[in-house]
């Protein structure tokens, strides 16, 4: 959904230096594998209960969670990211997320840890496998073929982020109070973490926030250096960007696709000749024009579900309707 011209925007605050660190990620990539494969051979999913304690998650611990199509040979190897993932179904309509995935043996079996309840293709498309927020792994994401040269826009569609919580998020106190619509929930360890890093009174930012340019926000006033930062001002000023997961280290990062069909990381690099995660301490061009985007970010704070947007004309055109 576009914003729309009954939106009400208040400041993100958003430090373009997370968490005072040059090492911080600026932009970082949370990639998210999207595999879209109906017809590929099923695949079980074992339980692997070793998440993010840095244990080896290529090992199952318990027993089958799903059966998914996935290509023979597509591999995920070992990691402690999010590795968040979404498989279609042979009913072509069925979404299923998971999170984190790992495949570690072509043709072999997969682990991850939990399943996410099933989504609809034709439906709403809001839950899904971003434990931050509850929030969907596939809508959002940018995608492979979008933020390419060429282009007179970015992505017509609203982008994913997470953001360093610590930092940025609203200091609440009530796991109710730290999250906001779209978001179904928030990190179980929010209270206590989200915004202690600064006293954050900014209870605009939540889990779920929907973060945008404002409509009176000049990009040409922005001084953007880069191509590909002016298309996603242009996304960020007409569809915005929804908060769906904490960095939990400092840093401010874009979802992308990660998948069988190729990575938004590597065609990024193709495209432009430099990478699409950089840090702060690199001060490039596409550093700076990111700290300027990060910095001019407004809540649109009367998102609602019965005001999506804002509310009011919507900025742009409403995608086309797809029929099952």
């Amino acid at each position: 959904m576009p914003i729309g011209s009954g939106a009400v925007y208040v400041p993100a605050n958003i430090s373009p230096n997370p968490g005072g660190n040059i090492w911080a990620k600026m932009p970082g990539v949370d990639p998210e594998k999207i595999i879209l494969k109906p017809t590929a051979p099923l695949v079980n999913i074992n339980l692997s209960n070793a998440a993010w304690s840095g244990s080896n998650r290529c090992g199952a611990t318990g027993g089958l969670l799903m059966q998914v199509p996935m290509p023979s040979t597509y591999v995920v190897p070992h990691s402690t990211m999010n590795s968040s993932a979404t498989f279609l179904l042979p009913d072509r309509r069925t979404i299923v997320q998971t999170q984190p995935l790992a495949r570690c043996t072509a043709g072999g079996s997969a682990t991850s840890m939990a399943k996410f309840s099933n989504v609809d293709l034709y439906g709403t498309g809001i839950t899904g496998a971003h434990g931050g927020s509850g929030l969907s792994a596939i809508g959002g994401s940018l995608r492979l073929g979008e933020l390419r040269p060429g282009s007179t826009t970015g992505p017509r569609h609203a982008l994913k982020i997470n953001v360093y919580a610590k930092e940025v998020l609203f200091k609440c106190t009530t796991r109710a109070a730290c999250s906001r619509w779209p978001a179904v929930t928030s990190d179980s360890y929010a209270v206590g973490h989200y915004g202690t890093a600064n006293g954050n009174s900014n209870s605009a930012m939540k889990m779920g926030a929907l973060l945008a340019l404002p409509a009176s926000t000049s990009i040409a006033s922005l001084g953007l250096e880069t191509a590909p930062a002016k298309q996603l001002a242009w996304t960020l000023q007409n569809y915005g960007a929804y908060i769906v997961d904490d960095t939990y280290a400092p840093g401010f990062d874009f979802n992308a696709e990660e998948g069988p069909d190729g990575s938004k990381r590597n065609e990024f690099k193709a495209d432009w000749g430099f990478d699409l995660e950089q840090k702060v301490q690199a001060n490039t061009p596409w550093v700076r024009d990111i700290q300027r985007l990060a910095k001019a970010l407004h809540v649109v704070n009367n998102n609602s579900a019965t005001s999506i947007g804002g509310g009011g004309t919507p900025r742009q055109a409403l995608a086309p309707a797809i029929a099952p």
